[in-house]
């Protein structure tokens, strides 16, 4: 018994199908009856039809909420043309709208789908059939497209919110970076240095991949790093922050090329060992010692840093002094990495860059690579330092084409000073 109850109860729990809720502006008697009936034919009960004649009895409907669609003529009693529309779509702009004119004027069609609508049907030439399923495909449509703007809402803050933190990133990147040189020795004024510095810094994007720092070990002695994080962005950044704190944590080994760098690889071997992306950063650190005056290096696989000898009008690859050098910094968690030595003269600057400098190619696709770097360097081998970085971006940026880099670049140099400015 309990179960015949159950079984003739069970169609009164189930929820009716949803009813479109149309809404018809017609002033028309005759065609605001034969789309009545023709939706009546077509959709049964699926339809419910409200009809009001006049353009602002329909914008008062609408007003009050409760309309799934809108059929409108465009020629109406207190509107005409696409104005008619554009009213409707105004108090309504979430509601979708299909246009039944009596004209088959393609030139008004478009300019009303253009603005919004979401079809143009020209009367005596919609059954039933055709009209529901219009009026089935606006709603959908227009569900979807607000979807959609809905989406784009989202995407459009979520990207404001990327830019605001890849600004910040930017700024604490650029904090990062040495924005005075240290003197040797430090009591002296800048011009007055043994060991004077200059830089050029270019990002590729809003943040890079790209680091150097510039730091005193004695009175008489500067380290210099420079070193170019595979990729760019923010995980770029990242590796490069954390490679700030690496050098501040390996001070007291700084005096030893070699060992810095080795240091340096087991740290971050140790950081990131547990990432899942692959990592590794080609780095160069450089000893600069004024007063025994020899040049300490260690290399992880990066592009050998030129040697201007300007008394001797000579310049080379510091690699032509020590061609030893160890792997990318974390690729290998147990590498010693070697150091190298050369005589730094007074006058000599040894010059650092990273490979966004000569990786960029021109229209023809050749790339401009270091031989034409090492001989555009040595055009300008007695230039002030600052110039020379100048003059050389400049040829580079003519010979691709374009003032934009797509790597980062980094050019960094340690002068010498005259054995007479020291006196």
């Amino acid at each position: 018994m309990m179960t015949q109850t159950h079984e003739r109860q069970a169609p009164q729990n189930q929820a009716a199908p949803s009813r479109i809720r149309a809404l018809l502006i017609e002033d028309n008697p005759g065609d605001a009856r034969l789309i009545e009936v023709m939706l009546a034919d077509a959709g049964g009960d699926e339809f419910e039809l409200r009809h009001v004649e006049r353009l602002d009895m329909g914008l008062q409907e609408l007003g009050n909420g409760g309309v799934d669609v809108v059929l409108s003529d465009l020629s109406l009693p207190d509107s005409h043309g696409l104005e008619s529309f554009m009213k409707l779509h105004a108090r309504a702009p979430h509601v979708p709208i299909i246009v039944l004119s009596g004209l088959n004027d393609t030139t008004v069609a478009l300019n009303a789908v253009h603005e919004g609508a979401q079809d143009y049907l020209i009367k005596g030439q919609v059954d039933g059939q055709l009209l529901a399923r219009a009026m089935r495909y606006a709603i959908e449509r227009k569900r979807m497209s607000e979807q959609l703007h809905h989406y784009a809402a989202e995407l459009r803050e979520k990207n404001a919110q990327l830019e605001s933190d890849f600004n910040m990133a930017r700024e604490i990147q650029q904090i990062f970076l040495p924005d005075q040189y240290p003197t040797f020795p430090h009591s002296v004024a800048p011009e007055d240095s043994l060991l004077q510095f200059s830089h050029r810094y270019i990002s590729a994007q809003a943040v890079g991949g790209d680091f150097f720092d510039i730091f005193a070990i004695t009175d008489s002695t500067a380290g210099i790093f420079i070193c170019d994080v595979m990729g760019h962005g923010m995980r770029a950044a990242l590796i490069t922050a954390i490679m700030r704190g690496l050098i501040e944590e390996l001070m007291p080994v700084a005096a030893d090329a070699g060992r810095f760098l080795t240091e340096i690889n087991r740290s971050l071997r140790a950081i990131l060992r547990r990432t899942r992306e692959p990592f590794l950063a080609t780095a160069f650190y450089a000893v600069a010692d004024a007063v025994a005056g020899e040049l300490r290096f260690s290399n992880a696989g990066h592009p050998s840093p030129f040697l201007l000898q300007r008394d001797l009008n000579l310049i080379r690859a510091l690699k032509d002094c020590d061609s030893r050098h160890g792997p990318a910094l974390g690729l290998f968690e147990k590498t010693d990495y070697p150091t190298g030595r050369c005589p730094l003269r007074s006058n000599d600057l040894v010059f650092l860059y990273t490979d966004g400098i000569y990786e960029v190619t021109n229209a023809g696709g050749e790339e401009f690579g270091q031989e034409r770097l090492l001989q555009a360097v040595r055009k300008r081998i007695h230039l002030p330092a600052e110039q020379l970085f100048d003059e050389l971006l400049a040829e580079v940026q003519a010979f691709s084409g374009s003032r934009e880099f797509e790597d980062d670049v980094c050019l960094v140099s340690a002068e010498s000073r005259p054995a007479q400015a020291r006196e």
